[in-house]
């Protein structure tokens, strides 16, 4: 695999991964406030005079519930503009030239999918 095809993949698979993490965080969250606003509504219509206290409550667990989503949003941003995962292609793209081009075609020929 040569080197542009694996900065390629690396990149490719921090795109699935960072769609993955968005919508997970969505889904959860849109189950999340369903059954949220589902319980508030059946403790409201139980007992009407606690409906201040449960509204109260049903927001605070709301805010909770929005800082777990907007937790998986800040990591894919980070994947998305700084990967982490790029740093040691891009190592071994320095070392391979500066030995050289004999390197590279050997690598080129390595039947593995790692870099040796």
């Amino acid at each position: 695999m040569e080197l542009a095809e694996l900065f390629a993949s690396v990149q490719g698979s921090t795109a699935l991964t960072v769609g993955i993490l968005i919508a997970g965080g969505a889904v959860g969250t849109g189950i999340g406030f369903g059954l949220l606003g589902g319980k508030f509504l059946e403790g409201v219509a139980r007992q009407p005079e606690m409906a201040p206290m449960l509204q109260v409550r049903m927001f605070l667990v709301a805010g909770l519930l929005d800082a777990v989503a907007m937790i998986g949003v800040g990591i894919a941003l980070f994947f998305t503009f700084a990967n982490p995962f790029l740093g040691p292609v891009e190592d071994k793209w320095n070392e391979l030239a500066n030995e050289g081009e004999e390197v590279a075609i050997e690598l080129r020929l390595n039947d593995e999918n790692q870099l040796s």
